[in-house]
């Protein structure tokens, strides 16, 4: 069960926060004034703290330095009347997880919480490295590897732009890593502390794209049983990776422009605004220009998102890097069944580096696997040709 702490001087705030949130079966505590809530801080673990901005004593930024100082684990929320919504934003900045104002939307109360849990979870389950790019959000090198100019001069744009809040497209065939692109950008990017938030849209039915990507309010449609957030929401102040955008229906399409133009969602179902802080990048198989051609992807949308484009080649064209991808995976797939690592033989090297790989990245890789797992001592040219 979650832990919460909310610290507030006013008494009815504290309370009705307190009632709303053990309603949803979290455990709460409240505390009147920063110096007792730093106490039980200290006393005790907390998933979430709510904090007051304007308290008498010790205000609630500099009670939020003084968690920071004091390595305190737990996401800190401030609580901002409308005045103080310039310090709430710097207090992010300071290392706050979000504000939310007074007078305090239940709603949005309940949104946070379950928002601040979800990033929670997913820090706990893996390690972001930002200042290494050869490390993914799982903590292993990255597949975005080779020696080949075209990929060395990616790297090398990546690096430059991931510290910026530009928009980017990836394009390129199934399996070449785009994913993996979008991930060294989020790692490397000043946003790496917040969510990183992956949704593949061929992957998701046309008439639910819109309810994923901006959520729903409860009755909005007969399945909607209740209040659901989207994406777009979990992703704010972080990066949401949309894959396949090529494959989003037209209506959806309308309404991601309007959050790019003017950084607001609204929920299936509501008629209410929801302010979001979001970098978008997005990646496709497809030639976005034929499709705006064909009537199936709008252009004002493309300008939007393709700010900057990052084309990553078919593994067919960049051959050379086919050893160093046997050598990554060969030495990976090993170590997760913890086994030595089998030696490929020029012969089979060579034998892998003339098929055609239409799956690319993704399909050599299962290829390694399969030749690992079948192939008795070294790893020879016809086991190449009886296993793949």
């Amino acid at each position: 069960m979650a832990r919460i702490l909310v610290i507030d001087d006013e008494k009815a705030i504290r309370n009705t926060m307190k009632d709303v949130l053990c309603f949803e079966n979290y455990e709460v505590e409240t505390a009147e004034n920063a110096l007792e809530g730093l106490k039980k801080l200290q006393e005790s673990n907390f998933d979430i703290t709510f904090l007051d901005i304007k308290m008498p004593d010790m205000n609630g930024v500099k009670c939020l330095q003084t968690i920071k100082e004091r390595g305190i684990d737990t996401k800190v929320v401030m609580i901002s009347a409308h005045g103080n919504i310039e310090i709430a934003v710097d207090s992010i900045k300071l290392g706050a997880f979000y504000y939310i104002e007074k007078p305090i939307d239940l709603k949005k109360l309940l949104a946070i919480t379950t928002k601040a849990l979800s990033v929670e979870n997913i820090e706990n389950k893996s390690t972001v490295t930002p200042k290494n790019p050869n490390k993914n959000v799982a903590g292993k090198k990255s597949l975005l590897i080779g020696n080949t100019p075209i990929i060395k001069e990616i790297q090398r744009l990546i690096e430059k732009i991931a510290v910026t809040d530009a928009r980017i497209l990836i394009t390129g065939e199934n399996g070449v890593g785009k994913e993996i692109a979008a991930r060294q950008i989020y790692e490397l990017s000043r946003r790496n502390k917040m969510p990183f938030v992956a949704v593949n849209c061929a992957a998701i039915p046309s008439e639910l794209i819109e309810s994923e990507l901006f959520g729903h309010e409860k009755g909005s449609f007969t399945s909607a049983i209740k209040n659901r957030m989207g994406k777009f929401e979990e992703a704010n102040n972080g990066t949401i990776f949309l894959d396949e955008i090529g494959d989003m229906s037209l209506s959806a399409q309308a309404k991601v422009l309007r959050c790019l133009q003017e950084n607001i969602i609204s929920p299936v179902g509501s008629n209410v605004d929801i302010k979001i802080n979001v970098r978008v990048i997005a990646a496709t198989n497809k030639n976005l220009g034929k499709e705006i051609a064909a009537g199936n992807f709008r252009e004002d949308l493309f300008h939007r998102l393709n700010v900057i484009n990052i084309h990553i080649p078919a593994l067919r064209e960049r051959k050379e890097d086919i050893k160093l991808f046997i050598e990554f995976f060969n030495n990976e797939i090993s170590k997760e069944m913890n086994i030595t690592p089998k030696t490929f033989t020029v012969n089979a090297i060579e034998e892998l580096s003339v098929l055609p790989w239409r799956g690319n990245v993704r399909e050599l890789r299962n290829v390694v696997e399969r030749l690992i797992v079948l192939s008795e001592g070294e790893i020879t040219a016809e086991n190449v040709k009886s296993f793949v």
